[in-house]
């Protein structure tokens, strides 16, 4: 059994910073990929960052500049750094990996639960 466990949402005003985190736990031999999506109400889940294992990164356009991926591999942990938030940032945020379990050994994609994040204006 995985878990990916998120922290670190809530509310901000327009320009302010927040930090997402998602621990990975249970029977893992690997963690490939990483990363976070956001997904509005009634809208499909768009990427909007991703890490590999060996820390390379990649961001949605939309976001470029203003938030970084991160992760820790010792810790199974994948952060999202936001600043200067707009109020279109304003979304439930998501936590993807790309996870290989112990036994079975087997690969699979996990999702976090889901943080909201809110910006005013």
């Amino acid at each position: 059994q995985v878990q990916l466990v998120e922290s670190g949402g809530g509310l901000v005003q327009a320009g302010g910073s927040l930090r997402l985190s998602c621990a990975a736990s249970g029977s893992i031999f690997g963690i490939n990929d990483m990363g976070w999506y956001r997904q509005a109400p009634g809208k499909q889940r768009e990427l909007v960052a991703t890490v590999t294992s060996d820390s390379r990164t990649s961001y949605a356009d939309s976001v470029k500049g203003r938030f970084t991926i991160s992760r820790d591999n010792a810790k199974s942990t994948v952060y999202l750094e936001m600043n200067d938030l707009q109020p279109e940032d304003t979304d439930v945020y998501y936590c993807n990996a790309d996870i290989t379990t112990n036994w079975p050994r087997r690969r699979m994609d996990y999702w976090g639960q889901g943080t909201k994040v809110t910006v005013s204006s």
